[in-house]
């Protein structure tokens, strides 16, 4: 069974939420090549735990995380 591609459109909006609150001047490659060198190869991370993940890196990143 195929997953919904409709799982994608919400993904993208927050991941473009995301970079633009908390490093809107990194450009994507950026943002990812710096992701992956903390958190490995998110090749087998699905998009819910993607995005856990690399919120809780770019707080940590920026020091966002304490509020």
């Amino acid at each position: 069974m195929a997953r919904s591609t409709e799982r994608l459109d919400s993904f993208y909006d927050k991941m473009k939420f995301l970079h633009q609150k908390y490093v809107p001047d990194w450009r994507f490659g950026q943002l990812m090549v710096n992701f992956i060198g903390t958190y490995g190869d998110p090749f087998y991370f699905e998009e819910d735990k993607f995005l856990e993940k690399i919120e809780t890196y770019l707080k940590e990143v920026t020091g966002n995380g304490q509020n």
